[in-house]
């Protein structure tokens, strides 16, 4: 109970409505609404994500597409039971797909959304954590402020300096130990996502030239032999 005392004698309403909520003003002004959203909706994955689980699931998939694709066809690829929508998304459309090029763009596309996606979410703590130490001296000049006009009195002086005191450390607190750990750890997040999926298209996409480039150029083969 003592503790939790001391804490709320730490805390001050006007230092934190500056700096934090400063902070996200500035944040949600540089970003997107969906870059919004995602950046709370990023919390989830921040804590769950486990890119090696990730990849290694990633790789069985790929071995059952090759290995289905050539005893069976490519259409039947999508039998394959994933964990991820990524991966559910990326199977269904290799099944689907007509010839590679369709599977390439596809594939591209959806790699460069997922990139701009990524950055967008990181780019919104990332503001945060920078802006965070400039709205506290902001909040510090304007206690040092209010603490000037009351120099005549010195039984007033106290609270505004410790007001100002308070808002230099909580913005040092909002960037160094919250939004930018944050932005940190999804940009890593991030990295090893994307590369583990970059692998896997690339592994899809020389499936999808092998089983359908080829039965095209076949079937083609095939039918100009027929018209003559």
């Amino acid at each position: 109970m003592g503790g939790a005392l001391t804490i709320l004698a730490w805390f001050d309403p006007q230092a934190f409505a500056l700096v934090v909520g400063g902070s996200l003003l500035v944040g949600c002004l540089r970003a997107t609404r969906s870059e919004i959203a995602g950046a709370f909706a990023a919390f989830g994955p921040l804590l769950r994500a486990n890119p090696e689980a990730d990849a290694d699931a990633a790789r069985r998939a790929v071995s059952r597409a090759h290995a289905i694709a050539e005893t069976k066809s490519i259409v039947c690829v999508d039998r394959i039971a994933t964990t991820g929508r990524f991966l559910a998304e990326a199977v269904r459309r290799l099944s689907d797909a007509r010839s590679s090029v369709e599977f390439a763009i596809w594939a591209d596309e959806a790699l460069d959304a997922r990139r701009r996606r990524h950055a967008g979410v990181a780019a919104f703590w990332r503001a945060i954590a920078d802006t965070a130490p400039a709205m506290g001296m902001i909040a510090t000049v304007l206690g040092l402020i209010s603490m000037f006009r009351q120099m005549e009195d010195a039984s007033k002086i106290g609270a505004p300096m410790a007001s100002a005191l308070v808002a230099t450390l909580l913005g040092l607190v909002v960037s160094n130990i919250f939004a930018g750990p944050i932005a940190d750890r999804l940009e890593r997040l991030s990295a090893a996502e994307l590369a583990w999926q970059e692998r896997t298209f690339a592994h899809f996409k020389t499936i999808a030239r092998a089983e359908l480039d080829q039965a095209i150029g076949l079937q083609r083969s095939l039918a100009r032999s027929l018209a003559r």
